[in-house]
């Protein structure tokens, strides 16, 4: 069977002008953050060790730690809320239905007994609190007329909780049973987050005009706000308490990250500016923060995490990132030490290290969106959805100046010759174009709808695959592709043809969920019946030694055959990727990694029968 040894996470999912949310559990130091229909919990002390909440059937906007540790409750943009353990396959507790629309924040009380949730309510109302068992509203919580962006509950008696929003309001209520007792109006724009001390002495609310006001916990009384000197230029989107409720971190869309010191008259003045890595581009904007235990944590508008020392601010941060869509694409890079590629369709290429994860972003503003994506030792050959092929040079950690060539019609597969990598092979709807370098070399009209392409190591053979389930091999010679031989047995559409590394045979794929290995020699079959996976085959990968091929499929599972076996004799991963398996490579014989559809990368150990 096969093991999961590492994961790759994905980015919080972000939003341009709106702060987002990041909460964490201070005894076992996870963090839990969002994206798209998942909850991602991950341990800041080993960053590899990653799990991943995939039950919400709508995108989650907010996830939250019980104070005890025991459960999470999570909220997504129907408004329902899910309440599940932290303990053996994150067993379901209870789901309600709590607005009718998006829930922006959610906080559990001291006692585990109530939660509140505020967002936006369409019409009818937008925060309420609900014993975490039954359901059961406690309280009235008027006052709001548009959407509440953040709520916070008193963490000691006697309760009370806070709540702000687009009315530029912050709402104070007693109870339980909760009760309106007043409206602060002392912020001029959007009120983005509010947060209470951990002693429950003091909440401060910050918004986009800019300021910081801090208040009495107890009555709602102001005492103080955060001094104009070296003040945030820009809407400050997050705020969150240091343990001794003496600091607070704030984050901000001028890209500027701040840690303040409070005083007991509520005042405050700036302790420390965060050292930032600039790009220069809108993805710097800070929308989220956290302070737990010894970790200071921001979150860019690009998904970047930065983790920061509380013992020492001046320390350059730990940078984590990842993908925010379906990632498609999966290469391995062997230079002097492995390198995995990884790219994603909205245009993102990351650099990861095996057993060390994130290693940087390639900077890929010169060609847009990607659909296909090969590498050689020394370049990078993308192609996106326009009928464009960008050759792109490796310099170091970055890319150099791209060339492009129009190949006249939206490419469907790219293939280079690993052995002489100048030599490419192009799938068009119409046939295959050949490139040598960023030069056309022909065009050829095959004469039927391709859709799947490879060429052999030493480009002296192609495979095109069509529509019509046929495998077509040619010999190539300067620019000229003569058919040598048509192979059938594929029933629907070919998805993905491979060489093994020796050469010495090919895998083909198709969408009718079939995969066959063939003899490069005597075109003979060499496996067959590989008929185990429920869906379309997206990819499909060699093991360095040519001994085993492994297949992703939409299904979500990988399936990896064993050559000189049957095929019953495979090994499955079950729900490798939330929402099918798109990309597939080998960095060792038994090692395995995987990417898809949950813009997560995946790290599988192959045990032997």
């Amino acid at each position: 069977m096969a093991t999961l040894s590492e994961t790759y996470a994905c980015a919080p999912s972000t939003e341009r002008g709106r702060g987002i949310l990041i909460s964490g559990d201070s005894k076992t130091n996870n963090i839990l953050y969002c994206t798209a229909r998942s909850v991602i919990i991950r341990n800041l002390d080993n960053p590899l060790q990653v799990s991943v909440y995939g039950e919400h059937s709508y995108p989650v906007t907010v996830a939250r730690y019980s104070p005890n540790g025991e459960w999470i409750a999570s909220a997504d943009v129907s408004g329902t809320v899910r309440i599940w353990g932290t303990h053996n396959d994150y067993v379901l507790k209870n789901e309600f239905r709590v607005l009718s629309g998006r829930i922006d924040d959610l906080q559990w009380s001291a006692d585990c007994l109530r939660i509140v949730a505020c967002g936006d309510g369409k019409g009818k109302s937008f925060v309420r609190a609900f014993m975490w068992d039954s359901g059961s509203t406690v309280g009235d919580f008027d006052g709001h007329s548009r959407r509440v962006l953040s709520c916070a509950i008193k963490p000691t008696r006697p309760f009370r909780i806070v709540s702000c929003g687009e009315d530029f309001l912050a709402n104070f209520y007693e109870g339980p049973p909760f009760k309106f007792n007043m409206s602060i109006r002392d912020h001029t724009n959007f009120v983005n987050c509010v947060r209470y001390s951990p002693d429950g002495s003091k909440f401060i609310t910050v918004s986009s005009d800019r300021k910081g006001i801090i208040y009495d916990g107890k009555t709602g009384n102001k005492l103080g706000e955060f001094s104009e000197e070296d003040g945030h230029k820009g809407s400050i989107y997050a705020v969150s308490w240091s343990p001794d409720s003496k600091q607070v971190l704030t984050v901000s869309a001028d890209k500027s990250a701040k840690v303040w010191d409070i005083d007991e008259n509520g005042s405050g003045t700036v302790h420390k500016n965060l050292a930032l890595t600039e790009s220069g581009g809108v993805e710097d904007m800070l929308v989220g923060c956290l302070w737990q235990n010894d970790h200071l944590l921001t979150v860019s508008l690009g998904g970047m995490i930065n983790l920061y020392s509380a013992k020492d601010l001046d320390k350059s941060p730990l940078s984590l990132s990842g993908h925010m869509k379906n990632i498609t694409v999966l290469n391995l890079l062997n230079k002097s030490e492995k390198m995995l590629l990884s790219s994603s369709y909205d245009g993102v290429i990351i650099r990861w290290i095996p057993g060390i994860g994130y290693r940087g972003k390639f900077d890929s503003k010169q060609f847009g969106l990607i659909k296909l994506l090969a590498a050689a030792e020394e370049e990078v050959v993308t192609a996106g959805f326009d009928n464009k092929v960008y050759r792109v040079p490796l310099e170091g950690d970055n890319f150099g100046p791209a060339e492009h060539v129009d190949v006249g019609s939206q490419p469907k597969d790219l293939c280079l010759a690993l052995n002489s990598p100048e030599l490419a092979l192009i799938a068009i709807e119409s046939g295959v174009v050949l490139l040598n370098g960023p030069k056309i070399v022909s065009t050829v009209n095959l004469g039927f709808v391709v859709t799947a392409s490879t060429i052999s190591p030493d480009g002296s053979e192609a495979i095109v695959g069509g529509q019509d389930g046929k495998l077509h091999i040619y010999s190539v010679s300067g620019e000229t592709l003569t058919e040598q031989t048509v192979l059938e047995k594929h029933r629907g559409a070919i998805s993905v043809i491979k060489y093994s590394p020796d050469v010495s045979m090919f895998a083909s794929a198709d969408l009718n969920r079939e995969a066959v290995v063939w003899d490069c020699a005597s075109r003979e079959v060499v496996l067959n019946n590989m008929l185990f996976h429920t869906a379309r085959i997206n990819c499909l990968a060699w093991s360095p030694d040519s001994k085993l091929v492994a297949t992703g499929s939409l299904d979500t599972c990988v399936i990896i055959y064993e050559i000189g076996k049957p095929a019953s004799s495979r090994r499955t991963i079950k729900g490798a990727h939330l929402g099918g398996v798109y990309g597939l490579t080998f960095i060792e014989s038994e090692t395995v990694v995987s990417s898809g559809e949950d813009s997560c990368v995946r790290v599988w150990t192959l045990n032997s029968e």
